[in-house]
């Protein structure tokens, strides 16, 4: 592709994107936005609305003359899928280009089955949804899905993952490209985007808080990880592994060993795990996470003494995050987050304590507004985006 290629289509992604994300819905507007002549937004608009991308709706409102038609990301003609994969559950869902959900189902599944089997129902499972939308294959352009594991995000490669069996150096994208393939302009093959589970939980949450744009969302459950969100953009890292909280030493725990190999690390002292194993060396039956929140529901009071111990840890952290990250939002997702205050309470305290006063002066430290569904909205997100990035609009559009 040569750079004025480049240059016109960078100049369609940001176009579709102010239209995404409501800075400008009219031609007018958009010439504002751009200063681009009237007559070059007018041969862009068109190209995107031929295009499937964009579509010209009702009139907005206006106070005088003949008010303009509004532009919209288009329903009619692209949809993209997103798949949330945990340890033991699986969420999958089709969309439109704007996010609204069509179809979606969410199953148990073992992540430990492998990419065959887990991957394979995957695959099955977006299938049968499209059908149950009522949209061909050739409709769909992008699926987004995200994994409880490291991920090597430029080629959706798993890297080492410490809960998934039989999963390191699995190129996820592999395992749809023989079969999500656009029929009419073949042998162009429908982007499959891959993330860590954290970091489309992340995307999802702050999708809709339309009021955030410095978010950290943090998944407490079986471990604990953080979605990153800078400036309204996930922050990955120089190679992906931004977020990874998990491992960060508290100090008087060194005894403890960690599934990594470090110790003291704060997933291994108050993650729901951690907090289920000491559960059990006090003779109280608990398996996992789950076991742990019915628990506390049922109003054991070891439970909620673990509980809470584990939020002044979690805390800890998260105060030193907050000082070198200044959010405006903290979001506590995962299983843990549906004790909310057992959880929160002491979360907070610690940070206001310990973070500086600035930083902490309109910090909104909440539970997810999304709940088990962030992960799959997240990566709905992931995968419309790229349609709208410069990759993505050369898929469509072609070398321009």
């Amino acid at each position: 592709m040569n750079s004025a290629a480049k240059r016109r289509l960078a100049s369609l992604s940001e176009l579709a994107g102010l239209v995404a994300d409501g800075a400008a819905t009219t031609r007018s507007a958009i010439v504002g936005a751009t200063g681009l002549s009237r007559a070059a937004i007018a041969q862009r608009v068109d190209l995107l609305i031929e295009r499937g991308l964009l579509v010209e709706t009702e009139p907005a409102a206006a106070d005088r003359g003949r008010p303009p038609l509004t532009l919209d990301l288009s329903d009619a003609e692209i949809v993209v899928a997103g798949c949330d994969l945990g340890a033991t559950h699986s969420r999958v869902a089709v969309a439109t280009l704007s996010g609204r959900v069509l179809a979606e189902r969410a199953r148990a599944i073992d992540i430990n089955a492998g990419p065959e089997a887990v991957l394979g129902r995957v695959r099955a499972d977006l299938e049968e949804l499209l059908a149950e939308a009522g949209r061909p294959a050739e409709h769909l352009r992008a699926v987004g899905i995200g994994v409880p594991g490291p991920v090597e995000f430029a080629s959706g490669t798993v890297v080492r993952p410490p809960i998934m069996a039989g999963w390191d150096g699995c190129r996820v994208p592999g395992f749809f490209e023989d079969r999500f393939a656009i029929a009419e302009r073949a042998p162009v093959l429908v982007p499959v985007l891959v993330d860590n589970d954290v970091n489309t939980m992340a995307l999802g949450e702050y999708t809709h808080r339309r009021d955030s744009r410095h978010l950290l969302y943090v998944k407490v459950g079986t471990g604990i990880g953080c979605g990153v969100i800078s400036d309204g953009l996930l922050h990955r890292g120089a190679s992906g592994a931004a977020g990874d909280i998990g491992h960060i030493q508290l100090p008087g725990h060194e005894e403890v060993l960690c599934h990594c190999g470090n110790t003291g690390c704060v997933e291994a002292v108050a993650s729901g795990s951690a907090i289920a194993a000491a559960l059990r060396a006090q003779g109280i039956e608990a398996g996992g996470a789950a076991d742990v929140v019915r628990l506390v529901s049922e109003g054991q009071p070891a439970a909620r003494r673990q509980v809470r111990l584990a939020g002044q840890r979690i805390g800890e952290v998260l105060a030193s995050l907050v000082s070198f990250h200044n959010p405006d939002t903290i979001v506590i997702g995962g299983i843990l987050a549906q004790l909310h205050e057992d959880l929160l309470a002491d979360v907070r305290a610690v940070i206001y304590r310990r973070a500086l006063p600035l930083a902490t002066r309109s910090l909104a430290i909440e539970t997810s507004v999304l709940g088990e569904r962030a992960g799959v909205m997240g990566s709905v997100r992931l995968a419309a985006r790229h349609l709208l990035s410069v990759e993505g609009m050369a898929g469509i559009i072609g070398d321009v």
